[in-house]
């Protein structure tokens, strides 16, 4: 996505109206400090200094929505108790939607209270109902989704095995969505899948699709075995498959797949980072982005979420500040030829014509502008390959470059008919052009066809090379002189 793309996808989400359907719980925290035994039994004292009551399960999704500023809606199951009144009023509190809320006397509302002493956690301990929603209740919630359908824009399904979500309400969801046009994007528990079947999307992590799939994921052949055997098998749109510092793995119907390397910088703490990427995808997918654009912001933003400690949520303006720094810096347009080649290959899948191009590009002047501008008409997306300093005093002599490949990456990247530079270090571009596999090859008008590095590889896969006119008495090596002429006159 470029810059207009994203900020206008961010300037939507605050129109965005979601529905979250699932186990609502409270998280507790009892922090204190520990320096002695019990003399009742052989166990630490902990004197509680501290203590956070938050919403946890499905409202960790539900406060990543309202912190990216979405009208939720939240429907559930509690027990009609203290905590029950507790998880309402949080909600109310945060402008939730609570109309879809039961409440039953004979449940417990999920608590787990965390007792933390000396920087780590002695205990948890938990207090919650199991046992599935009744027939009734069941009912009562679908025709609640049915019956305001018209209201949401997307159904986000945070499962946590609480008897919430049981097979029949989630096939009745399923259906609606189907029938309304709603993406119905559903983070997954257990080992029996089969009532996810005809979901949008499903977001298990590497472990749960191992789970589920009852395949050992050991390396990129049986990921891909994993992630198409529960597509196909549960017959969803879209598989993706959250791999913790690997990224994220998209599985398509047509058997295409792209994987999207991890965003993050510094990982300090992965927990809700799985809440944060359903949150993304589901508001991607309500907002009209690709599943590939969606699964991109929310690797992106999980990055922001895991750099942070504790289960947190990730802001509107946290993303833009991360978009507005790369695209100041040109970090979002400079890429490493890793990388460049799997978001080339997502760009092919959604029918882009990729154009290669190749050069020193030392001095930028008028020629270069206007020979770049001309090879970006070509196709839909410019990848410019350029000589590394090493590369450019091998071909030009030790004098050369007289800017430095950093300078000359941010220079390119700040023209707009760029997409992507990429430095090599090699004499000719072969072996990179090899690696990205461009649909069409560009050179100047001084070469023939015959003489363009890596015009027979191109040619071998379907593609084809196009010669540009240069612009006359325009060159760096002509500037340089012009420049000694004139200070020798002096």
């Amino acid at each position: 996505m470029n810059r207009t793309e994203v900020e206008m996808f961010l300037d939507r989400i605050g129109a965005v109206r979601a529905l979250v359907v699932g186990d609502l719980m409270l998280d507790e925290y009892l922090w204190g400090k520990t320096d002695r035994i019990s003399p009742e039994a052989p166990v630490q004292v902990v004197d509680i200094t501290n203590e956070d009551l938050r919403l946890g399960g499905a409202g960790n999704v539900i406060n990543n929505l309202v912190t990216l500023g979405c009208q939720v809606h939240v429907a559930s199951v509690l027990g009609n108790s203290q905590d029950g009144d507790l998880v309402r009023n949080m909600l109310d509190e945060i402008k939730v939607d609570t109309t879809g809320l039961l409440f039953d006397p004979q449940r417990k509302t999920s608590r787990k209270t965390r007792i933390l002493a000396s920087h780590q956690q002695m205990m948890r301990f938990d207090r919650e109902s199991r046992e599935p929603i009744s027939a009734e209740q069941e009912q009562v919630l679908a025709d609640y989704v049915r019956e305001n359908a018209t209201r949401f824009d997307v159904i986000l399904i945070s499962d946590y095995l609480k008897g919430v979500l049981t097979e029949g309400l989630l096939q009745q969801i399923i259906r609606i969505g189907k029938e309304q046009g709603l993406p119905v994007v559903i983070d997954p528990k257990g080992s029996d899948y089969g009532k996810y079947r005809g979901a949008t999307l499903l977001t298990p992590n590497r472990k749960e699709t191992e789970v589920a799939s009852r395949v050992a994921i050991t390396d990129q052949d049986s990921l891909r075995q994993a992630g198409q055997a529960l597509l196909k098998n549960l017959e969803l749109e879209t598989l993706v498959v959250t791999r913790s510092e690997e990224g994220i793995s998209i599985f398509f119907q047509d058997g295409q797949e792209v994987h999207l390397p991890t965003e993050a910088q510094e990982v300090y703490d992965v927990t809700g980072a799985g809440d944060t990427v359903l949150s993304l995808i589901g508001v991607g997918l309500a907002c009209g982005l690709s599943i590939e654009d969606a699964a991109g912001m929310a690797n992106l933003a999980a990055g922001i979420a895991v750099s942070k400690v504790g289960t947190s949520t990730v802001s509107v303006d946290e993303i833009r500040e991360m978009f507005s720094h790369q695209f100041l810096e040109g970090d979002a347009k400079i890429k490493r030829r890793e990388r460049l080649a799997q978001i080339l290959e997502t760009e092919r899948q959604r029918g882009k014509t990729i154009v290669f191009t190749n050069g020193c590009f030392d001095l930028l002047h008028v020629g270069h502008v206007k020979y770049l501008q001309q090879a970006r008409r070509q196709g839909d997306l410019l990848v410019l390959g350029l000589n590394s300093d090493d590369s450019i005093r091998r071909l030009k002599g030790p004098n050369r470059p007289l800017i430095g490949e950093q300078e000359r990456a941010h220079i390119l990247a700040a023209l707009t008919c760029i997409d992507y530079v990429v430095t090599f270090d090699e004499d000719t571009p072969l072996e990179l052009i090899d690696m990205l596999r461009p649909d069409i090859l560009v050179k100047g008008g001084d070469y023939t066809p015959e003489t363009v590095v890596g015009r027979e590889l191109v040619e071998s896969y379907g593609g084809r090379v196009a010669l540009i006119d240069l612009v006359d008495g325009r060159s760096t090596t002509n500037i340089i002189e012009k420049i000694l002429d004139r200070y020798e006159q002096e």
